[in-house]
C-alpha cells in the first residue's frame, strides 16, 4: 500500500512530466513544485501549471528571480544565443539552479511532511551539466539531511535513461501521448514537438525516433 509523500520539482518538459506520472504511482500523495527564475517563456509555467490542474496535483510556483541576476544565461536572456563551444558548457547551463531548485524544494517538502523528492536531473543524456550528476545529487541529499535533520530522500528515475529509454518508461507508465502532446521541452517556447531546431528538441526527437522503432 502507498504511504509515503513526495514532491516533484517540475518544469512541465518531457522528463518532469514522466516523472511525475513516475511518482504518481509509486506515492500516496504528490505535490508539484516550479520554479519561476525569469525564463524567456512564461509559458513553460502556464504549461506546469496546466498540467498539473489536469492531473489533480496540487502546484506551487515559487519565485527564484535572483537567479536571472545571479546567472546570466540563454534560457533567461534573450541577447545571449543558444550554443555550445567546445570544451565549454553550453549557454543553457544556469550555475547553482539544481542546487537551488532541490534545496528549496527540501524546504518546502519538510513543511509538508514529505520525505521524497523527485526530480527528472539524467547524467547519461545530458549536456555536460554537473548538476546533473549522480555524485552532486547523492552528496545534497546528504547536506539536505544534515541541515534540516531530516531524512530526506532525492529520487532520480531517470539518472541512467537515455531519451528512448524515458520515452519507454513515459510509455510503460501509460503516458506516453500525453507526454509528447503536452509538455514543453523546446528551448524556443513551442510546446509538443517543439521547434526541431534547439538542443534540446534535437535530443528529444532522437530519443523519439529511437524509441518508435523499438516500439513497433
Amino acid at each position: 500500500m502507498k504511504t509515503e509523500k513526495a514532491v516533484v520539482v517540475f518544469s512541465g518538459g518531457q522528463d518532469s512530466t514522466t516523472c511525475l506520472f513516475w511518482a504518481m504511482e509509486r506515492f500516496a500523495e504528490v505535490e508539484a513544485v516550479t520554479f519561476n527564475y525569469g525564463q524567456r517563456h512564461k509559458l513553460e509555467l502556464d504549461c506546469a501549471a496546466d498540467i498539473a490542474k489536469e492531473l489533480n496535483i496540487k502546484h506551487h510556483i515559487l519565485d527564484m528571480s535572483l537567479l536571472n541576476q545571479l546567472a546570466p544565461n540563454a534560457l533567461t536572456r534573450d541577447d545571449i544565443a543558444i550554443e555550445q563551444k567546445e570544451g565549454e558548457l553550453p549557454t543553457t547551463f544556469v550555475d547553482g539552479r539544481n542546487l537551488l531548485f532541490l534545496t528549496f524544494a527540501a524546504v518546502l517538502a519538510k513543511q509538508l511532511g514529505a520525505k521524497h523528492i523527485v526530480t527528472g536531473v539524467c547524467e547519461t543524456d545530458f549536456s555536460g551539466y554537473p548538476d546533473c550528476r549522480d555524485i552532486f545529487v547523492k552528496s545534497l541529499n546528504v547536506t539536505l539531511n544534515l541541515s534540516m535533520d531530516y531524512p530526506f530522500v532525492i529520487d532520480t528515475p531517470l539518472m541512467w535513461l537515455n531519451k528512448a529509454e524515458t520515452w519507454k518508461l513515459a510509455d510503460e507508465l501509460g503516458a506516453f501521448d500525453f507526454v509528447r502532446e503536452r509538455t514543453l521541452t523546446c528551448y524556443n517556447g513551442i510546446m509538443a514537438d517543439g521547434c526541431g531546431h534547439c538542443p534540446a528538441c534535437q535530443l528529444r526527437r532522437k530519443g523519439l525516433d529511437d524509441y518508435l522503432v523499438q516500439r513497433i
